[in-house]
């Protein structure tokens, strides 16, 4: 680990034979489950002593990865899209937690205004776009388009053909203006996402998670797995490729997602270097007023 980069070796992206104004079209799709499933690795999950051990490790890289974001001044952009309770807004906590705010921050956007409606649909994210030294994390972003919205009838079949038009090209404005784009796709099986969403029901501080729209939403599973097939044959292109995570064991796609994500950028270790404290002064002229005179929290615990 000492070299700067991750502990195991970054993977070669393959190079493609694909011209900048095709897309890729995608073979992935939720049956992968049944490939990964007949594997004995996958079958038990990942142990959390493992877990926490790798976890570990992969925050000194994204320490290492976020100095160099800063010194640089690069701009990336991740997209991370998926079913509801796949599990991206775990593995985005995971990656900002040893990050500081100023530098890594995550855009989650509400339903848009009834102006926003009115305006160029990518204009609400353009807002948030990275300046030099930042990185930002969508939780659901433009891609809302051809999910929920287009599945649950809150845009027509006209507005989605303009965006599967308009999306690679806006993809590749990005990129030319020096932005970084990568773009995830959490899979989740259908019997997982079930219980996903149980445990959110049966959990009062996990109850926000789940909303009226999600438990309509689970009920067109296939409705969902058409419009994301057809979402990858248009925007997975070789600018910006989709990378799809398994998300069954949260902890696996926690770690692989984060690894995956260190592969993919050159970045260099310009952590500052170890300070040293100076012993303070000895002899202090202050005096501390009464705890009398303050609103002292109660000691509770």
């Amino acid at each position: 680990m000492g070299d700067g980069k991750s502990k195991a070796s970054k993977p070669a992206r393959p190079a493609s034979s694909v011209d900048a104004d095709e897309t890729v079209h995608s073979a992935t799709s939720d049956v992968l489950h049944e490939h990964y499933a007949d594997q004995p690795k996958y079958r038990k999950r990942l142990g959390k002593k493992v877990y926490e051990q790798e976890l570990e490790t992969l925050y000194t890289e994204l320490a290492k990865l976020q100095s160099w974001v800063r010194v640089t001044g690069q701009k990336i952009v991740l997209l991370f899209e998926g079913r509801d309770a796949a599990g991206k807004g775990g593995v985005i906590r995971r990656i900002t937690e040893p990050l500081n705010p100023r530098v890594a921050r995550v855009v989650a956007l509400a339903s848009p205004t009834e102006r926003e409606q009115t305006q160029w649909y990518f204009q609400r994210y353009v807002a948030h776009l990275p300046a030099a030294g930042e990185m930002v994390l969508f939780d659901r972003s433009w891609y809302n388009r051809t999910g929920v919205e287009r599945v649950m009838g809150f845009a027509s079949e006209e507005e989605v053909k303009e965006f599967f038009l308009s999306v690679p090209q806006f993809e590749r404005m990005l990129i030319r203006s020096g932005i970084r784009l990568i773009k995830y796709w959490f899979s989740v099986s259908p019997q997982e996402q079930e219980k996903r969403f149980q445990a959110r029901i049966d959990h009062p501080v996990k109850r926000w998670k789940i909303s009226e729209m999600d438990l309509a939403s689970r009920l067109r599973w296939d409705d969902y797995s058409r419009a994301k097939d057809e979402m990858f044959a248009y925007t997975d292109i070789r600018e910006a490729p989709w990378y799809l995570v398994e998300a069954d064991d949260k902890r696996r796609a926690r770690l692989n997602c984060i690894h995956h994500l260190l592969s993919l950028l050159p970045y260099e270790d310009h952590i500052r270097p170890k300070l040293q404290l100076e012993a303070r002064p000895t002899r202090s002229t202050y005096v501390r007023p009464p705890y009398s005179e303050q609103h002292v929290v109660p000691r509770v615990y």
